[in-house]
């Protein structure tokens, strides 16, 4: 009589069964907007896209939740807002949730940077009044896309501004004020000249990695690059980044992915893996319209550097984050 072994049984059958093994699977995409923020917190996802006149917030225990999952609305009663992006940071009543994001009272050019502040430690609110940042000493500049990177303690804001559609960085005095003079930080957009934007650090091991997407959005070649720093070096001198030569992320024809880009993130529910989470489109023309969120694993090589990430096809089905239940 032939013995099977319980595990040996267990692991034949998910893997004859393909119900079974699309538990531990999904599919992209996650959202139908563009210029998502994503992250993990307390047992849950937490996405924002773009929405135009609001800041919404889409929360699920599984990643796989996400694209079903009714979102709730974090503020509302603004023109032109995008690119909504939430940090937990130390204010002056301990720790709170700050909502960063774009809006304009008029025109496109007229765009400019906002912060919230959480009245809790809940990701979820209620905020606070949104609050300008300052990013020009006469407020007459655009400014778009903003993130924060901390350095030991030390916060530091990035966004996407004029002159030029290119990124700049400052100090922060705290989570909702801006100080000292802004810096640029020169960066290559791989033979598309006319925009810089969606900055995003993260941090490896001693080395932050200054992410940003190149070209116009609506465009298929629209890609992310990205600079990197020693965690010794001054974030606000533009010589202590250094540009690597290639795309980290860019169209990929043959899986019907193009433009994608405006990225951001996150961790496993384990801690254990990085994942990135951008909008890409399935066509080569030049448009702002079909922009979706996907998701996928991010990786490193031996040296300690973001392995070119190649997007994914909407078919394929993507294993789950680690940690992540289904």
């Amino acid at each position: 009589m032939t013995k099977v072994f319980p595990v040996a049984a267990a692991l034949a059958l998910t893997l004859a069964n393909p119900l079974c093994a699309a538990e531990k699977t999904f599919r992209n995409p996650l959202n139908p907007s563009a210029d998502p923020w994503m992250g993990y917190h307390d047992g849950e996802y937490h996405l924002s896209t773009t929405q135009g006149d609001r800041v919404r917030l889409w929360s699920a225990k599984s990643i796989k939740g996400l694209a079903e999952a009714k979102p709730i609305v974090v503020w509302q009663r603004g023109k032109g807002v995008w690119a909504a992006e939430f940090h937990h940071l130390k204010g002056p009543d301990g720790m709170r949730w700050y909502c960063y994001f774009t809006q304009t009272d008029g025109e496109d050019k007229d765009h400019r940077m906002f912060v919230m502040e959480s009245k809790k430690d809940d990701i979820k609110g209620p905020y606070g009044r949104p609050k300008q940042l300052k990013t020009d000493p006469k407020n007459e500049l655009y400014a778009i896309d903003g993130n924060v990177m901390d350095l030991n303690g030390t916060l530091y804001f990035l966004w996407a501004g004029h002159p030029g559609h290119q990124i700049f960085i400052s100090k922060m005095k705290d989570p909702m004020t801006l100080e000292g003079e802004r810096t640029l930080i020169p960066a290559s957009g791989f033979g598309c000249e006319e925009v810089r934007e969606g900055p995003y650090v993260i941090r490896h091991g001693d080395r932050f990695f200054l992410t940003y997407s190149a070209c116009d959005t609506g465009k298929p070649d629209y890609k992310v690059g990205y600079l990197w720093m020693d965690a010794k070096s001054d974030p606000l001198k533009a010589s202590s980044w250094k540009q690597e030569g290639e795309p980290l992320l860019e169209r990929a024809d043959g899986n019907k992915v193009f433009g994608p880009g405006h990225h951001g993130f996150f961790k496993s529910p384990d801690g254990k893996e990085d994942w990135i989470v951008y909008h890409g489109k399935t066509t080569e023309a030049y448009t702002y319209r079909g922009r979706t969120t996907r998701a996928q694993r991010l990786e490193w090589d031996e040296k300690g550097f973001p392995k070119k990430v190649v997007p994914l096809p909407l078919e394929e089905e993507v294993p789950l984050p680690a940690g992540d239940r289904g």
